[in-house]
């Protein structure tokens, strides 16, 4: 079984203003509201692409309620906890001229919904894939993850992690089996820029040492790089197409990427996958569905 953990879900607000001005009136000429949040999306694709998983992390309020509602909508199984004080964040994301987001705060998570997570990765079982993803919210520890990689590792998982910083490079000791920072990430952990593959394959593979498995790079429209643990290196240009939502592209890269990997059993299958999953999503108004990482997959065999 697949698990994803989302410590802030999100109701993303999506609206579109043509020529939005601050300081006046301005009308949306479409809106749309979607589960949010970095987990979340891994589950939504994942279940696109005909994996089931289980949603786990934090709900609040008539929000948190309202993220449940659509998840099940979806057919997404979810095991949430229940936090007393707040509501589940609202993310506003624009849509004008350029892309702006405002993002809310969540819910104040307490020690004891913490044990209660604990709880419940308690049922975990050897095999299973553990997705932590997203940021982590300011009442909680900065150790997060990296606790809940040691609480787990006596037991046989694939823990994969989509963080940034010092939530990331604390979990490597640990032994991740898939970290997806973008070039941008990569290069903040290590103080540097990062625009050619040569160079992010170079600093990947100091992550790799760290002790990360493998280590998949995004890298927007100039495509990505894979450094794994058998040897093997992956590169890969962005397939063409119209960037239209730039939200959710890393995490169905990490959804293509664990399916692509389940079905085939190899890092080749699952790069192309993870590569294909993710601009399928860019160049979507919604999430990847499977017929559009598949069209994508066919149409740029050339790339891989």
């Amino acid at each position: 079984m697949i698990y994803t953990v989302t410590f802030n879900p999100s109701l993303d607000y999506i609206v579109a203003v043509d020529n939005f001005t601050c300081g006046v009136v301005n009308r949306t000429k479409e809106e749309m509201i979607f589960p949010g949040g970095k987990g979340i999306n891994v589950s939504m694709v994942l279940q696109n692409l005909g994996h089931k998983n289980t949603a786990l992390g934090f709900l609040a309020g008539f929000t948190g309620r309202e993220i449940q509602r659509l998840l099940e909508e979806k057919g997404i199984e979810t095991d949430f906890i229940t936090v007393d004080k707040g509501i589940s964040r609202i993310n506003v994301k624009l849509r004008s001229n350029q892309e702006t987001e405002i993002n809310g705060q969540g819910p104040a998570i307490s020690e004891a919904d913490i044990s209660k997570l604990y709880g419940k990765l308690d049922d975990l079982k050897d095999g299973d894939i553990l997705v932590l993803a997203g940021s982590i919210p300011d009442v909680m520890p900065n150790s997060m993850y990296m606790d809940i990689m040691r609480y787990l590792q006596n037991k046989k998982l694939k823990i994969v992690v989509d963080a940034t910083k010092d939530l990331l490079v604390n979990v490597l000791q640990y032994h991740p089996f898939l970290i997806k920072p973008n070039n941008h990430e990569l290069g903040d952990i290590f103080g540097v820029t990062l625009e050619s593959k040569e160079d992010v394959i170079r600093y990947a593979r100091q992550l790799q040492q760290k002790g990360a498995r493998n280590v998949l790079v995004s890298m927007a429209g100039a495509g990505a790089v894979l450094v794994a643990e058998d040897g093997s290196i992956f590169k890969a240009e962005a397939p063409k197409g119209t960037v239209v939502n730039s939200v959710g592209a890393g995490d169905s890269m990490v959804a293509g990427f664990l399916a692509g990997y389940l079905e085939h059993g190899s890092y080749a299958a699952a790069f192309r996958m993870g590569v294909c999953t993710g601009s399928a999503s860019a160049f979507s108004r919604e999430l990847a569905t499977k017929a559009e990482v598949i069209a994508l997959l066919e149409k740029n065999q050339k790339l891989f």
